[in-house]
């Protein structure tokens, strides 16, 4: 069963998500938005299962990741989308976080020690940002989580109880 809420706010150009709960599918995706919901912001925010999510539409493609960087739970979805090193990446606004959309990579830019002339390269921290698997079904966009049961870093930041007391989070 699929549900379209009438309750999606817009403020600065990026949907806040539905009001009502969005209704799970018999193969575990929840429909977070329609395709043309994307036209406008080519991100939405929302959350799926209790869990806080961003998904950008770029160039083509859909990425889901948790809202909330694994860093200090800076707003990703107010982030830029950055091409470094051949990744497609969102810059977190609070600290210049790089994550790279498809894998979840945290990157940072550093000299390899055994580099002679120091040349600065992109590095990866490994995965930090947990990513979630997006389908496209007749229209609608839809959110499977990722195995929750593997800790990532982001896990800190991605509960719904987070949004409620929003007011305590320190921005640096």
């Amino acid at each position: 069963m699929r549900m379209r809420s009438s309750g999606m706010k817009k403020r600065m150009g990026q949907w806040l998500g539905l009001s009502s709960a969005p209704v799970e599918e018999d193969d575990g995706s929840v429909f977070v938005a329609k395709e043309e919901d994307f036209k406008d912001s080519q991100r939405i925010r929302g959350t799926v299962k209790d869990r806080e999510v961003v998904i950008f539409h770029h160039e083509g493609q859909y990425h889901a990741l948790d809202l909330r960087c694994y860093h200090a739970g800076g707003p990703l979805h107010l982030g830029d989308i950055e091409d470094i090193a051949g990744q497609t990446c969102v810059i977190c606004p609070w600290h210049n976080y790089t994550i790279a959309l498809a894998t979840g990579e945290g990157l940072y830019q550093g000299t390899d020690p055994l580099d002679p002339l120091r040349t600065k390269k992109w590095f990866s921290k490994g995965v930090k940002q947990r990513i979630h698997k997006v389908n496209v079904k007749n229209g609608g966009v839809y959110v499977t989580l990722s195995d929750t049961s593997i800790r990532c870093d982001s896990d800190d930041y991605a509960c719904e109880k987070l949004k409620e007391s929003e007011n305590t989070v320190i921005k640096p």
